[in-house]
């Protein structure tokens, strides 16, 4: 073999070893960082649990002097079960039965921490031991889910008596017409029940619609969609709506119309709350090809407009449209990401691209600056959707698994 043609080989040999190591880093031809979703989805499952999960289990809200909320127990017990992790699954379901779970009933205090006298559990002075129908919801999602994963009946047995209280203690009928309400005392409402629209979600009925026949979960499927549609219509107290969502909302027990919930921390903006109903919609129009998913997906155009406009989402919108808080936070990426999955693919890369993956450091293993225990997730829920990677767990159980009537 001549000299120049062992040069050759050699040379060859030095670009493959260069691919490699521009693979092994995560660097594509373009410059932009690749990561196996896998990867991604795993190692910050696991920086999570270091940051924000306690050796019992209990979820911790560390900008908010650590407390709990049922609504973080309830995401802890669904990122475990989508990430197959049992062991986390069990805890956090222990912790929250044992330390939420209320008496009287299957559903769940909503805020648990240190109280004023230094004891710490269920805080009564801020109406602590009321129920969030959000949380109980996924709550009992995850025990589907959970049952479907690892086939322990136990779990559809919990989820059944949650689902049932949820549909007594949470859902109310005005005109005939069941509407999930934002908690439990809703019921005794004398003129106006409190809802929160991002507490709908529509494809968690159609599961409990298999499981408790007893009640009409279709019917509250259909509510969520036609009180959405609604919401995001109405002016509520303004000139003009953008077609967003309210974060919070009251409607009248008698007439059912729509009207703003205005307090100090219930408002009718687009923000922190808001920002989930996307992700909750595109889960029913992915699992189940919702043709009323896509469409109440397609009313969000708003978002597309401001993306063209300035390449960016502010984190609080008025319902007029107005920005409110012009600072970004990934939790809105993460939590719209599914509308523009639905209706501009290619925005959606770009977004996935610049405002979510690109937050991932591989020499970390987590992400690069660390998130409030809310962006966090909404920022892990946002690149699993992206990826295809929060699947309908429950679809390949027979019915039969679902046919026990509901308990009474």
């Amino acid at each position: 073999m001549s000299r120049n043609s062992i040069g050759i080989i050699l040379s060859l040999l030095a670009v493959v070893l260069l691919a490699l190591v521009v693979i092994h880093n995560g660097v594509g031809s373009s410059g932009q960082q690749v990561y196996s979703p896998t990867q991604v989805l795993s190692a910050t499952w696991y920086s999570y649990k270091k940051n924000y999960i306690s050796p019992d289990y209990r979820t911790l809200d560390t900008q908010r002097s650590n407390i709990t909320t049922s609504e973080g127990q309830s995401y802890t017990m669904l990122r475990a079960v989508w990430q197959g992790d049992q062991t986390t699954f069990d805890g956090a379901w222990a912790w929250t039965r044992k330390n939420l779970g209320r008496t009287a009933d299957h559903l769940f205090s909503w805020l648990w921490g240190t109280r004023s006298n230094g004891s710490t559990g269920v805080l009564l002075e801020q109406s602590g031991e009321n129920s969030a129908s959000d949380a109980d919801t996924d709550i009992a999602l995850a025990l589907l889910f959970a049952y479907a994963r690892w086939q322990d009946p136990q779990y559809l047995e919990e989820a059944r008596l949650i689902i049932s209280d949820i549909w007594e203690l949470e859902v109310v009928t005005i005109n005939g017409v069941p509407y999930l309400a934002a908690d439990d005392i809703e019921k005794n409402a004398k003129t106006h029940i409190v809802v929160n629209p991002s507490y709908f979600n529509p494809a968690a009925y159609h599961l409990f619609a298999q499981v408790d026949k007893a009640h009409s979960w279709e019917s509250v499927r259909k509510s969520s969609y036609d009180l959405l549609s609604k919401s995001m219509a109405a002016p509520l107290g303004g000139s003009t709506s953008a077609g967003l969502p309210p974060d919070w909302i009251q409607v009248d027990i008698r007439s059912g119309m729509l009207s703003p919930l205005v307090s100090t921390d219930h408002q009718s903006t687009f923000g922190y709350d808001a920002l989930r109903v996307p992700l909750r919609v595109a889960l029913d129009a992915l699992w189940f090809d919702n043709p009323t998913a896509k469409a109440l997906l397609n009313k969000f155009s708003f978002l597309t407009d401001e993306w063209m406009r300035s390449g960016r989402l502010a984190s609080v919108y008025a319902h007029d449209g107005t920005v409110l808080s012009p600072n970004e936070t990934i939790a809105m990426y993460g939590g719209t990401l599914g509308y523009f999955l639905a209706n501009n693919p290619s925005v959606a890369r770009q977004i996935y691209e610049t405002k979510l993956i690109s937050q991932f450091d591989p020499t970390s293993n987590s992400w690069a600056a660390p998130l409030s225990y809310y962006d966090d997730n909404m920022a892990w829920f946002g690149v699993a959707l992206y990826n295809n990677q929060l699947p309908n767990l429950a679809a390949g159980l027979p019915s039969s698994a679902f046919s026990k009537s509901s308990p009474q």
